[in-house]
């Protein structure tokens, strides 16, 4: 997902979240390279290495990062009529 598309009535979120829908863990790998734009698979890489090479320092800090960065919040991420749509569609509903 793009970051200029996160959210249509309200600015791209800003900050580091831990991306769960396309992480394998945590999502903290994929967070990070949506957060800073980088290819997600380069910064597995980076984190497959760092716990080769400090096995106990990268898992404290995988799990620390885990506990501290919040979620990414679920915001539509449609077209822009489609949203219209729906929002048509429930407040008629709710008339």
């Amino acid at each position: 997902m793009k970051k200029d598309t996160w959210n249509i009535d309200l600015d791209s979120l800003r900050g580091l979240y831990r991306d769960r829908e396309n992480g394998w863990i945590f999502g903290v790998c994929a967070g990070l390279a949506d957060r800073f734009d980088l290819h997600v698979g380069t910064v597995r890489l980076v984190a497959v290495i760092t716990l080769a090479l400090f096995f106990w320092l990268t898992v404290i800090l995988y799990l620390g990062a885990t506990l501290i960065i919040r979620e990414k919040p679920l915001i539509y991420s449609g077209e822009r009529a489609e949203f219209e749509f729906w929002r048509q569609s429930r407040r008629d509903y709710r008339s």
